[in-house]
């Protein structure tokens, strides 16, 4: 798993030498893999005014979420990520913080979209067990295992530039209201052009991951702890936009 964290973050660090595919990234099922978590071709295209995420998946999408331990502390969390190379300021945080990138995840011990209501109860604070979207900065920090990435941490100091939907979190983690999908073997996510400076001319790749919140919950505060899949193979991020 290190390792594999490693070539990650490495790849990542040369932001991107790769092969532009324009068509999605395909990527060769595995039966080592989670068929749920195997990612079989992730892609993103331009419609109008909005881009579609979008991995097809070799199981059911969203079919398996973590067990729930009761507490925040060393809560774990499933992901589908689209890392982009998107500056952070794109989408309101301040530039330059690290590896932007979309994600849809379930995490049924707490709730990080507290604008919203997901599972239609009349409570805000209680559907974090539901497949919802969030705007992620990702960072190496050892701390997490060597060569490991985490959602950047926010200190105080740097909270000075957080998009509109942030949700007061200590981390570079926004919560904007984009409803995922959940279609059998794919999950997508719509999300408005008008959203993202820069939207024009971007690369991505697709990941799927687990984290793990600290269990002394302090900095890092969340951390990458299981890469599933990559889709391009390296996350020489080779995706561009159709």
């Amino acid at each position: 798993m290190k390792s594999k964290l490693n070539l990650i973050y490495g790849a990542l660090s040369f932001l991107i030498w790769g092969v532009s595919v324009a068509d999605g990234i395909k990527s060769p099922s595995s039966d080592q893999l989670m068929a749920e978590f195997d990612i079989i071709k992730t892609k993103v295209t331009l419609n109008g005014n909005k881009l579609l995420f979008s991995h097809h998946l070799n199981g059911e999408a969203g079919a398996v979420i973590p067990g729930a331990t009761g507490q925040l502390e060393g809560a774990g969390v499933f992901s589908y990520v689209w890392p982009t190379t998107l500056n952070s300021s794109s989408v309101g945080f301040l530039a330059d913080q690290g590896i932007l990138a979309l994600v849809v995840t379930a995490h049924p011990d707490f709730d990080d979209t507290p604008l919203y209501d997901e599972d239609q109860d009349g409570a805000n604070d209680n559907d974090g067990y539901v497949w919802h979207s969030h705007w992620v900065v990702l960072a190496p920090d050892d701390a997490c295992g060597a060569g490991a990435l985490k959602v950047k941490d926010m200190p105080v100091e740097l909270q000075t530039q957080v998009p509109q939907t942030w949700p007061g979190l200590p981390l570079f983690l926004d919560s904007p209201d984009y409803t995922p999908s959940l279609n059998e073997k794919m999950i997508s996510v719509e999300v408005p052009t008008g959203d993202i400076s820069g939207f024009e001319s971007f690369k991505y790749d697709g990941v799927t991951a687990a984290l793990k919140v600290n269990a002394n919950m302090h900095s890092p505060l969340l951390c990458v702890t299981d890469v599933f899949d990559v889709a391009s193979g390296d996350l020489s991020l080779p995706g561009t936009v159709k």
